[in-house]
């Protein structure tokens, strides 16, 4: 009732109230250039989906954020309070009224409004096949670096949002790969490519609902002069024609670097309860294991689950036996995944163990569940096969990283 009270008091505008909150929750996404479907970044673009933004921040559709924040708190954490959705609702009501601004009409300037250094589109435009079949593609994206470049942020930006399933990013600093451009992952030629080492096996990975990655001041993944970036994107079944011509852009650290950014990998194979199968009207748990060799800094964890996804868990216990909490998602939800920057980097001391806890739902019970009825499950790139991972960008330790804040 205060809420109600305070928020009625307020008489809420969009340039006294509204504005700041969209731009700080709302237009990373909603911008020109950006994810969203639509740009939120002025009053008559706001006022034109009004009632809906009303209805899906009422009901905690948007903005998406499935972390639980009691478990774990995130840098790019993207939560209204209960005031500012009570904010929103009475605006509304009052019928949107614009109010007067106070300076000049701006968007604030913050790290997802900043241009790329390098934007980089694939070559072609790939024709995504009508065969409602799944496909896996191979793509070479020359960067024609004329120097080696410390790559502070990247984000990739599919071309058919629709189709495109998810994306890896590698770089190939040999020049020895262009061959495998356009090929498909089944075929047996890929192979001769595949045994070619890669300068960095996991520069960047895109899932539904991600967005731009930020690595901490003075630390940097590096791009050789002359790399090649290998792009392997898998496409959802298509029952027509369609085209995709996605985009990897590279934002330069401006500072001096010292520190490379280094990636683990926890796959199906750290499962220890194996085999990692879900049987048909099965809720099936897989737990992994891995022990930490030396002292980290965690960046960013990124969990990967498909359809059948119910809840992950992730959390570190020490030699001393002290939990450290990593990530926690009570619901999941494949169309809303995310790389979670933590607010301060996360020391793991070596002789640590992290764990992990994925649940699965593999019943006809499942809305998600894309067979009708259940059928079993084994792991697969496919969406209707099933993957369990756990993606770390990391630093090694240096004292006073857990006061490094971003």
């Amino acid at each position: 009732m205060a809420m109600n009270l305070a928020v009625a008091q307020a008489q809420p505008t969009y340039h006294g109230h509204i504005e700041k909150i969209i731009h700080s929750t709302c237009a990373s996404c909603h911008r020109p250039g950006g994810i969203g479907p639509f740009s939120l970044t002025t009053f008559e673009e706001v006022k034109a989906k009004g009632e809906f933004i009303a209805h899906v921040t009422k009901v905690k559709y948007m903005p998406p954020w499935h972390a639980d924040p009691q478990f774990q708190t995130f840098r790019n954490e993207k939560i209204l309070s209960e005031t500012d959705i009570g904010l929103i609702q009475a605006w509304v009501a009052a019928g949107m009224p614009k109010g007067k601004r106070e300076g000049k009409a701006r968007l604030p300037t913050n790290e997802f409004s900043v241009k790329p250094d390098l934007s980089l589109p694939m070559i072609s435009s790939y024709q995504i096949a009508d065969n409602a079949r799944e496909d896996f593609r191979f793509f070479v994206i020359p960067t024609r670096l004329t120097a080696d470049r410390d790559v502070a942020a990247v984000e990739f930006i599919p071309g058919n949002r629709k189709q495109v399933h998810h994306s890896r990013i590698m770089v190939d600093s040999t020049g020895r790969i262009k061959g495998i451009d356009g090929m498909s992952e089944l075929d047996p030629a890929v192979k001769q490519f595949q045994t070619i080492p890669l300068v960095d096996e996991f520069l960047y990975g895109w899932v539904p609902g991600n967005t731009k990655i930020f690595f901490p001041p003075g630390s940097a993944k590096k791009i050789y002069k002359g790399s090649d970036l290998i792009l392997n994107i898998h496409y959802s079944p298509s029952s027509k024609k369609q085209q995709d011509q996605s985009t990897i852009n590279l934002y330069f650290s401006k500072t001096p670097v010292d520190r490379p950014v280094h990636t683990l990998t926890l796959r199906e194979s750290d499962i220890r309860n194996q085999p990692f199968f879900l049987e048909s009207e099965r809720k099936p748990t897989f737990y992994m294991d891995y022990n930490v060799r030396k002292d980290m800094s965690l960046i960013s964890v990124l969990p990967h689950m498909h359809f059948l996804g119910a809840s992950f868990l992730a959390y570190a216990i020490t030699p001393e036996g002290e939990k450290i909490n990593l990530i926690k998602i009570p619901r999941w939800d494949f169309n809303w995944q995310t790389t979670y920057q933590f607010r301060k980097l996360i020391k793991i001391p070596a002789g640590s163990r992290i764990v992990v806890e994925a649940k699965y739902d593999n019943t006809s019970e499942n809305p998600a569940n894309p067979f009708q009825p259940a059928r079993d499950v084994g792991y697969g790139w496919d969406s209707t096969s099933e993957m369990c991972n756990l993606i770390f960008y990391y630093l090694d330790y240096r004292a006073g990283d857990e006061e490094l804040a971003y």
